[in-house]
């Protein structure tokens, strides 16, 4: 197979880290189910509980506060569907315009079909939320509140949003607050108990461990609706056969990436300066979105007017230089990005956007090789716009 001359989409899905592959590829031989009571069961199920007091102990959290879940998306479904349902009769959930769609799309399923009030808050020109903007969005009936969901950090632009001061927000009025913190583990500090928050969604793929496995950290006391129903796993909010391989490289990632984030967190951030420095110079009309300062380290997103993303995305391929439009999920789609107009965008310019994100494995060669191509690739995207 023939690897990328340039891989520049960590935020989609990251290379695993030798740890979670070692982690993982020691258990897949074994077998065993963690709910079984003998031996090969008992063997699985401490693996479980390793993996988890790891994640807890990584993430400043306790270790019955992990809950396994196959990944993100999952997570954050239970968070608000569940977290609202255990709130009924209230009716009001509060998002961030720049939500995942994992988190959007199940709050409008719920407004669709569960008689839910779903409220986007506005964000500024930098894609952040605001604490005085969820205060003044809770005062207009604070008892109608169920549940609020804002993202640790965007995954399209990168802005960090004030978590903490928005947890206190909520923690003022006594409703859960959730937040999606899918892209902040392993590039920020994280811990839950220090972050105010009540639930907080994390998933392997990001992080160098592998796909199908996350989990969502539930504070005590907080105890969602289960999204689904079987044989009463993960405090009977989440039941399903969990996967002991993949918990065991989920955790190994998190373990790693905990560990080494400052280390990659400055080394990343030179890289994303010196990337941003320099498209900047090949197209000096381009635009930078989000914050220019508190964002993600690995993270640069960029509009080019004249441009379609889709288009610019497709020449890179063709060049072997691998990015994203947006969000992987909604790859291909050819609509501007929700996160741009909510911030202001003018369609054009939300449609004419590409991502460039940084990970563990990205290097100095990979910027050299996307700016040996971007000037003429842009250029070609344009006259195809014209034409």
């Amino acid at each position: 197979m023939n690897r990328p001359s340039a891989y520049l989409d960590h935020a989609a899905t990251t290379p695993m880290l030798p740890e979670a592959i070692e982690a993982m590829t020691e258990q897949l031989g074994r077998v065993g189910n963690a709910s079984s009571l003998h031996a090969a069961g008992r063997e699985v199920r401490k693996v479980v509980e390793e993996a988890r007091e790891t994640i807890a102990d990584a993430l400043g959290a306790r270790p019955s506060e992990v809950v396994f879940t196959s990944g993100g998306t999952e997570a954050d479904n239970l968070a608000i569907k569940g977290l609202f349902w255990a709130r009924r009769p209230r009716k009001r959930v509060l998002l961030s315009s720049v939500e995942h769609h994992a988190a959007l799309d199940s709050a409008a399923w719920l407004a669709d079909s569960q008689g839910a009030q779903v409220e986007l808050l506005e964000v500024d020109e930098q894609g952040r939320v605001h604490p005085d903007t969820l205060r003044a969005a809770i005062a207009r009936d604070p008892g109608d509140v169920a549940m609020i969901s804002i993202m640790w950090a965007n995954n399209e632009v990168g802005t960090v949003q004030p978590v903490q001061a928005l947890a206190a927000v909520a923690g003022d009025h006594g409703i859960p607050f959730h937040s999606d913190a899918v892209q902040a583990i392993g590039q920020l500090p994280v811990s839950f108990a220090e972050s105010g928050a009540d639930a907080l969604t994390l998933t392997g793929h990001k992080i160098g461990g592998p796909m199908g496995a996350g989990a969502l950290l539930l504070a005590r006391g907080v105890t969602p609706v289960s999204v689904q129903h079987g044989g009463g796993q993960e405090r009977d909010v989440r039941s399903g056969t969990l996967d002991a391989p993949a918990i065991a490289g989920f955790a190994a990632a998190v373990r790693t990436a905990v560990k080494e984030q400052r280390e990659h967190f400055l080394r990343l951030t030179g890289l994303r300066d010196e990337l941003i420095d320099r498209v900047r110079r090949a197209v000096p009309d381009v635009v930078l979105n989000g914050d220019p300062v508190d964002r993600l380290p690995g993270n640069a997103h960029f509009s080019f007017p004249g441009c379609e993303g889709d288009a610019l995305l497709m020449l890179l391929d063709a060049r072997g230089i691998e990015c994203s439009t947006g969000s992987a999920c909604s790859a291909g789609v050819a609509q501007p990005s929700h996160v741009l107009l909510a911030m202001g965008a003018e369609a054009a310019a939300a449609r004419g956007s590409l991502r460039f994100t940084l990970g563990h494995t990205s290097t100095h060669d990979d910027i050299d090789r996307l700016i040996e191509v971007l000037p003429a690739v842009v250029e070609r995207a344009r006259r195809a716009g014209l034409s």
